[in-house]
């Protein structure tokens, strides 16, 4: 079957990419900025809830139907491999250069721990090894998508979602929101961003469950405008029931399903405000953004900035430039380059498997 476009998801990927930026910048700026637009920055981390819902939905879009065919849940592991190890690698050595400048000059360098490098190198640091983000403290959530990529093959074999009647999709959906929404509760959590090292994992994994089943529904209510119009009204009605108190950890995940479901299916439509070429753009390069931005603000910062709590706004558009530029390049030349050489590599080893195992055929 050949794989949908839903260009509207990238787009979205894009605009909380930078949601995220902003919400690492915004303590910087608080000098100039307005205080109710730090708050509103300040829920920027929500973003990531969005990216786990987001990457179950489009993981079990683009392979759920082929995970149960031989050989093909290690395909799939390698893919992922190639598509978001390479430039964490490429960060974790920017950072690593960072650390022995640091050390070299006798500065204090606190916050990259060689000890613990390795753990980073193979996206295990946020599966309870460590209490606290160290290195490039964006990437616990590369750690937990990990471990979610390593469950999904498996997940297709138990979880064949084609023969579920439609209504046990959507409990199946909401179960595991509803789950994560009381595990955090019982914890004394008002936010989805409490306590990353314990619970990073199963906000991940609960979410990416929840947007794998959203993609199961999305094929049985593709362009289905009533659904989609009802999806919109129950995103909205989660989004305003958050703001009147409702708890954050029930309201948002519900509220950025509901929202992804209704972008999905109004995606394929020809125009919409999320297919420009420019904000789609964005989409591409957000992984890029998302995983140097953090690091690139700790360099700018000891290389220009003087004041690490008061950075002027000139200083700051300075670098969200930079973060921009430097995702065009980071994309342009490590991410696409990297991924095509490993999966090039992949298929000539598995051609050469498939020749060495192929019957002689008699003379």
């Amino acid at each position: 079957m050949r794989r949908p476009e839903l260009n509207p998801l990238t787009s979205v990927r894009g605009l909380f990419a930078w949601a995220v930026v902003l919400y690492h910048l915004r303590l910087a700026c608080r000098g100039w900025l307005e205080p109710g637009v730090v708050a509103v920055l300040a829920k920027g981390y929500l973003a990531v809830d969005f990216f786990f819902l987001l990457s179950g939905f489009v993981i079990w879009l683009n392979y759920g139907e082929r995970l149960g065919k031989r050989g093909a849940g290690v395909d799939f592991l390698v893919r992922r491999i190639a598509r978001v190890w390479p430039l964490h690698a490429v960060m974790l050595a920017f950072a690593a250069a960072m650390a022995v400048l640091l050390l070299a000059t006798g500065r204090p360098a606190p916050r990259f721990p060689f000890a613990v490098l390795p753990i980073h190198l193979a996206m295990m640091q946020d599966w309870g090894f460590t209490d606290a983000l160290m290195w490039n403290d964006p990437a616990w959530s590369i750690s937990c998508e990990w471990a979610a990529y390593l469950l999904t093959p498996l997940a297709a074999l138990l979880l064949p979602a084609r023969r579920q009647p439609t209504a046990v999709l959507m409990v199946a959906a909401m179960l595991p929101l509803l789950a994560l929404h009381l595990l955090l509760a019982h914890a004394g959590a008002v936010t989805l961003g409490f306590d990353i090292s314990r619970f990073g994992p199963v906000r991940c994994l609960t979410e990416f469950s929840c947007g794998a089943v959203l993609s199961a529904l999305w094929r049985r209510w593709r362009r289905d405008a009533l659904v989609e119009a009802s999806c919109w009204i129950a995103g909205a009605t989660a989004l305003l029931g958050w703001w009147a108190g409702v708890a954050e950890t029930l309201a948002v995940p519900f509220a950025f399903a509901s929202l992804l479901l209704a972008l999905a299916i109004g995606a394929e439509r020809p125009r919409n405000l999320l297919t420009g070429r420019a904000i789609h753009f964005l989409g591409e390069i957000s992984y890029a953004t998302y995983l140097s931005h953090f690091l690139l603000f700790f360099a700018f910062k000891l290389a220009f900035v003087r004041d690490a709590g008061n950075v002027p706004p000139a200083q700051a558009a300075t670098y969200l430039a930079l973060v921009l530029v430097a995702s065009v390049a980071l994309y342009t030349l490590v991410e696409r380059p990297a991924q095509r050489a490993i999966l090039r590599r992949w298929a000539s080893r598995a051609r050469r498997d498939e020749a060495m195992l192929a019957p002689v055929q008699p003379g």
